[in-house]
């Protein structure tokens, strides 16, 4: 099986499509929100310093056990513990994955919908209009659907045609062209009257608002803006050769999606500060709040502000079309490695089952009142559940199963190269793969019920 598997045909696109799992919505609604609100600069660091100790040490686990196993998520965590029951843990990163695949197809599907209405010019009016927009289409049983089953179909079409014909080329293609869009928007928004309110807003340091709060906050941003535990980094890595330098390529992985969350926030608050607007976080910033601002900001030249909004929702849907191939990928390589069928047949049961469950999320948005159990949609209970249970859960076990039982020499071996790099970081990887990364995802479990 290992020496048939597909791989990567270079580590340029091997980390652009890691990094395209990676990089999502979460970048542009998520981080920059959290970052202004949390002491600027000051959240940065203490991000940046979370991303080294929990985020790089959880990607480095997955990277071992993906390449290790070098199959499907679930069959990896069996390899490397055939007699036990560790492979549950496996088997639950593949269902995350589905979930996901399913109800954030429909958050992906609203991009493309605001690219279209962007073009048609349906996004100009006053903040009343803009926000009964964004509530009557999403309310819609026709046209949100149709856009979930059109990027479903798009990541389909990438899937079908393998890891380096499909994953990698689309790779190529998709992160240069969101890197040179989030480039020329940061720009463009840097250019606007007071735009440096917005800058300093974002990176001026005010460690008098750092608390607890924050810390536990910078590290939950972490753990989920790196995709950890959803099987996409450990997908991904089982097509890895034995030459990729896996901390360097956490490394890597990790400084892109920093970067594209940090130029989101040099967009984002710029734009909202030049002209009065007071962002907030979540689909209501990106749908509600930034129409109204591109309306306010290029209000005396509507051709700049109508080709603004076009490359930003172009760049939302790029970001959250790499992450969906990605997760995508997951399930296809489960389906069609242990139900024996071809890569086409699993890809095509993994994109007609999860365009129903796509459509039943996106119904239960309130065309469909029946799919709302317990005062949650079923939307809010497919990211609730996926969200802040089984990924939490998932990264936990996933650190106790590399840092206790797994062979430590396996460990080892595939951490140097099999002695071909450095063991200088070995002993502090397993150090905090043991002890530091289960708490602090413990931490962030407990944190998110209140508990801490």
């Amino acid at each position: 099986m290992s020496q048939e598997r597909a791989s990567f045909g270079s580590k340029v696109g091997m980390i652009l499509a890691t990094a395209g799992g990676a990089v999502g919505l979460g970048n542009v609604w998520r981080f920059p929100y959290m970052a202004g609100q949390n002491g600027g600069a000051a959240f940065i660091l203490i991000y940046l310093g979370c991303v080294l100790l929990l985020g790089l040490p959880c990607m480095v686990s997955e990277f071992i056990i993906g390449r290790h196993g070098s199959s499907n998520t679930y069959r990896a965590y069996a390899t490397l513990s055939p007699r036990g029951a560790w492979k549950l843990v496996g088997l639950m990163g593949v269902m995350t994955g589905y979930l996901i695949t399913g109800y954030y197809a429909v958050v992906s599907g609203w991009c493309l919908q605001y690219v279209y209405a962007s073009i048609a010019g349906e996004l100009n009016g006053n903040p009343d209009y803009v926000l009964h927009y964004f509530q009557g289409f999403s309310a819609n049983p026709v046209r949100p659907v149709f856009w979930t089953v059109a990027i479903l179909l798009i990541s389909h079409f990438v899937i079908i045609h393998g890891i380096r014909g499909g994953i990698e080329k689309a790779s190529k293609l998709l992160m240069p062209t969101l890197f040179i869009l989030l480039l020329v928007i940061v720009v463009a928004a840097l250019l606007l009257p007071d735009a440096g309110k917005g800058v300093e807003f974002l990176l001026k340091p005010d460690f008098a608002k750092v608390d607890k709060n924050v810390f536990l906050g910078a590290l939950g941003q972490s753990f989920y803006s790196l995709s950890i535990a959803m099987g996409c980094i450990c997908t991904y890595a089982s097509y890895y050769n034995r030459k990729v330098k896996l901390l360097n390529s956490a490394v890597q992985i990790s400084a892109i999606d920093t970067l594209v969350a940090v130029l989101a926030g040099l967009i984002i608050f710029p734009a909202a500060f030049s002209v009065g607007v007071n962002p907030d976080s979540g689909p209501s910033l990106i749908f509600i709040t930034l129409p109204n601002v591109f309306n306010l900001a290029f209000a005396g030249m509507p051709f700049v502000g109508w080709l603004f909004a076009i490359m930003f929702y172009t760049l939302l849907s790029l970001a959250a079309l790499t992450s969906l191939i990605s997760l995508h990928e997951v399930s296809t390589a489960f389906f069609y490695e242990e139900l024996h069928i071809s890569r086409n047949h699993g890809a095509a049961l993994v994109t007609a089952t999860t365009c129903v469950i796509g459509a039943l999320c996106s119904l239960s948005l309130g065309a469909v009142d029946v799919l709302t159990v317990g005062g949650k949609s079923l939307f809010d209970w497919f990211d609730f559940i996926t969200g802040q249970i089984f990924l939490p859960i998932g990264g936990l076990l996933t650190c106790i199963f590399l840092g206790w039982f797994a062979p430590r020499k396996l460990v080892k071996d595939e951490f140097t190269n099999w002695g071909t790099t450095s063991l200088r970081f070995f002993g502090f990887y397993l150090f905090l793969v043991r002890y530091f990364c289960p708490l602090a995802i413990l931490a962030i479990l407990l944190h998110q019920f209140n508990v801490i």
